[in-house]
C-alpha cells in the first residue's frame, strides 16, 4: 500500500469520525480522492442518513473546486454501495467521474449488499483493493473496521455495540467525594461528552437517576446539529420513573425508552434504531451488565491520588473498538 493512500484513509477516517452519533441507522463512512501523483483533492463523509454519502461529498467538492477531471484514485472506509436507497448508488457516481483506482478499507457488512459494489466497479474497469487484516494493511484496516464496528454488529445481530464508561477513584470505589458529582479531570469530562455525542443511546437506571438526577445529554462539546432524537434508556424493574424527570428528559431532546427486563435491552434498542449505546450507571447495573455479557468495550477512567486520570480499554471479544477514534483512547493497552 502506498504511503499516500495510507494518509488519505486517515484523512477519510477521521472525517467520518466527526459524524459519529449522527448517522445511525446508516454507518459513518469517510471518502478521499486524489490525483495521480498521490495529492488528497477533497474529503467527504457521510453526515446523516438521507444526506448525500461520503463519495458524493467528495466528489462535490472536487466539482466544486474545478478540480474533478484531476481525480484518479478514491480511497473509501466502506465498500461503496450499488443500490438505490433515499440517495443513488456511490459505485455509479465514481464511475461517472475520471477514478479508475479504488481502495476499500472494509466489504460492506450488510449480506445482501456485500461485494456489489467492488464487483460492479471491477466490471465497469476500474482497479479495486480491498484493505487486507493482516500485514502491512492491517493497522489501517483495523481502524476502518474500529469505525465501522457498531453498525458490524448491529448489521449482523439486529442489536446495538454497548460500551460502558465507569469512573473510579484510587480505590476503586465509584462514589464522588462529598459535595462532588465525580472525581474525573475537566478533559476526562470533555471526553464523556464527546462519547456521548458519539452515541445513539445512553443507557441508565432509575437508581442512579433518583441519586444524582443525571442531565446525560451532550453540554460540554457541541451536539451534532439536526441530529435524529438520542434515545435514553432507563433500566428499572418496577417500570416506575419520577414523572417530571421523564419530561425533562424529553425537553433535552431525548427519546425516552423505560427497560424493565435487562435481558430485552439489546432488541428494544435495536428496533429504535440504535447501533452505539453508552451505559452510565452505577455498580449494581454494571455487574447485571457483565454477568449477562451485555457489553462490548469498557472504558475505565481512575483518578489517581494525584489528580491525574488513567484511561484503560477491555474489549469482550476481538480487538476492534470504536473507543479507537478519540485521539487520547487511540494507544490505551487493556
Amino acid at each position: 500500500m502506498p504511503p499516500a493512500i495510507a494518509q488519505a484513509f486517515r484523512a477519510a477516517v477521521n472525517e467520518a469520525a466527526r459524524h459519529v452519533g449522527a448517522t445511525a441507522p446508516n454507518p459513518p463512512v469517510g471518502c478521499a480522492l486524489l490525483d495521480r501523483d498521490g495529492v488528497i483533492l477533497a474529503t467527504g463523509g457521510h453526515h446523516r442518513a438521507g444526506t448525500p454519502h461520503a463519495e458524493i461529498q467528495a466528489i462535490n467538492q472536487c466539482r466544486e473546486r474545478g478540480l474533478l477531471d484531476r481525480a484518479h484514485t478514491a480511497v473509501v472506509t466502506l465498500e461503496p454501495c450499488n443500490h438505490t436507497g433515499r440517495t443513488g448508488p456511490c459505485s455509479q457516481a465514481l464511475l461517472a467521474t475520471p477514478v479508475r483506482d479504488v481502495w476499500i478499507g472494509v466489504r460492506d457488512p450488510n449480506p445482501h449488499v456485500e461485494g456489489g459494489g467492488a464487483d460492479h466497479l471491477r466490471q465497469h474497469g476500474c482497479d479495486v483493493h480491498i484493505l487486507r487484516p493482516t500485514g502491512p494493511q492491517g493497522e489501517i484496516q483495523a481502524m476502518c473496521r474500529s469505525l465501522l464496528a457498531p453498525f458490524t454488529h448491529f448489521m449482523r445481530t439486529g442489536q446495538p455495540w454497548i460500551t460502558v464508561k465507569q469512573a473510579l477513584d484510587a480505590t476503586g470505589s465509584m462514589v464522588p467525594p462529598a459535595g462532588r458529582t465525580t472525581f474525573t479531570s475537566a478533559a476526562s469530562l470533555d471526553l464523556a461528552h464527546r462519547l456521548r455525542r458519539a452515541t445513539d443511546a445512553v443507557i441508565t437506571t432509575g437508581g442512579t437517576i433518583r441519586a444524582d438526577n443525571p442531565g446525560l445529554n451532550v453540554r460540554r462539546v457541541a451536539d451534532h446539529p439536526d441530529r435524529a432524537p438520542r434515545v435514553l434508556a432507563i433500566c428499572t424493574r418496577t417500570g416506575e420513573v419520577d414523572a417530571a424527570y421523564l419530561q425533562a428528559a424529553h425537553d433535552r431532546g431525548f427519546a425516552v425508552q423505560v427497560c424493565t427486563d435487562i435481558t430485552a435491552l439489546p432488541d428494544m434498542l435495536g428496533q429504535a434504531g440504535v447501533t452505539w449505546a453508552m451505559v452510565e450507571a452505577g455498580p449494581q447495573l454494571l455487574a447485571e451488565i457483565t454477568a449477562r455479557n451485555l457489553w462490548h468495550d469498557w472504558l475505565a477512567i481512575t483518578a489517581d491520588h494525584d489528580g491525574a486520570d488513567h484511561y484503560s480499554i477491555r474489549v469482550r471479544e476481538g480487538d476492534v473498538t470504536p473507543l479507537r477514534l478519540f485521539p487520547e483512547l487511540a494507544a490505551v493497552k487493556e
